[in-house]
């Protein structure tokens, strides 16, 4: 745990937003050591009840203090990634910090990754389970693989990618929040976001007890849907990457077979002319890609310098 010292300046505000989705069994011990928490450091809470259908949302109600603790309440589930983009845009402070609802994160480490933001000047810092969490082999090979997909497509200094504890500076997050997901695939594109618009991201180790009550609703499909977005957001950041890979190797494969068969005075493949065409046509979509890709980044650009002039 990082204390701070008596020469430090204090800290800016800060929004802890929490996303709820049937945790009725887990608030009872979670809410008031967050709530207490929060209210000696001066920071506002939000929740978002995402269409409960248990007593989550009542029970959330019943310790509203607005404006320093808002409940805020989706008539259905929308998703863990659509909780947290009303959280977050519900947020007022420099900063906002984003929290499970089940109880496994300890509030403490809020104030360790707040003062690693204000030190280094972070734009994001990722809390780091240590040690991983490892419910189930099943989930944590999920894991890995996303990662490993992740890193064919881009460099990727963080670890922990899908952590739910995470601190953000709150005019970038905002500005990113609408190439995000509503899905549970929101923690990595969030990062990925992040770190594709050069922003400076860092990783701070968290504490994670195991879930004493209630049930994850991660499986996998979770996994594949988070592929997917991924996927999808390299089109958005990095399109060519894709497009010219594909090329590249249907036009080599194309080259390989078929220049055997032409020196060999057999004509010419037609298996071998479609990869080579297949090659040209994935080389052309690429370019289209690439210039819709500016087109999106520089709308991107343009929420970052509105909220910032905003917030200025």
């Amino acid at each position: 745990m990082i204390y701070l010292r008596p020469s430090m300046k204090p800290f800016p505000a800060l929004t802890v937003v929490v996303p709820v989705y049937n945790e009725a069994e887990s608030l009872p011990a979670f809410l008031p050591r967050l709530l207490e928490f929060s209210e000696n450091h001066g920071w506002k809470v939000v929740f978002v009840d995402d269409g409960s259908r248990d007593d989550s949302g009542q029970m959330l109600e019943s310790r509203a203090r607005p404006p320093a603790v808002r409940v805020i309440r989706h008539k259905v589930n929308r998703g863990y990634g659509g909780a947290l983009k009303t959280g977050l845009l519900a947020a007022d402070t420099p900063y906002a910090v984003t929290i499970d609802g089940d109880g496994q994160h300890d509030p403490e480490d809020i104030l360790s990754l707040f003062q690693v933001a204000v030190e280094r000047d972070a734009d994001l810092v990722v809390g780091r389970r240590v040690p991983f969490h490892r419910s189930n082999w099943y989930r944590e090979f999920g894991k890995s693989l996303i990662r490993l997909f992740t890193r064919m497509l881009m460099p990727l200094p963080i670890q922990d990618l899908n952590s739910g504890f995470k601190l953000y500076r709150t005019e970038l997050v905002q500005a990113y929040l609408h190439v995000c997901p509503d899905s549970m695939a929101f923690s990595d594109v969030i990062v990925l976001t992040f770190l594709n618009q050069k922003d400076l991201v860092l990783e701070h180790p968290i504490r994670v007890a195991l879930r004493k009550k209630g049930k994850s609703t991660i499986s996998a499909y979770t996994a594949a849907e988070t592929v997917m977005e991924i996927l999808n957001l390299m089109m958005l950041f990095n399109p060519l990457k894709i497009f010219l890979s594909l090329s590249a190797i249907c036009f080599a494969f194309g080259i390989v077979w078929g220049t055997p068969i032409l020196l060999l005075d057999r004509g010419v493949s037609v298996g071998a002319m479609l990869a080579i065409v297949s090659g040209l046509i994935f080389f052309v979509i690429g370019l289209v890609a690439s210039q819709l890709s500016s087109m999106r980044l520089g709308e991107l650009a343009a929420r970052r310098r509105k909220n910032k002039d905003r917030t200025s």
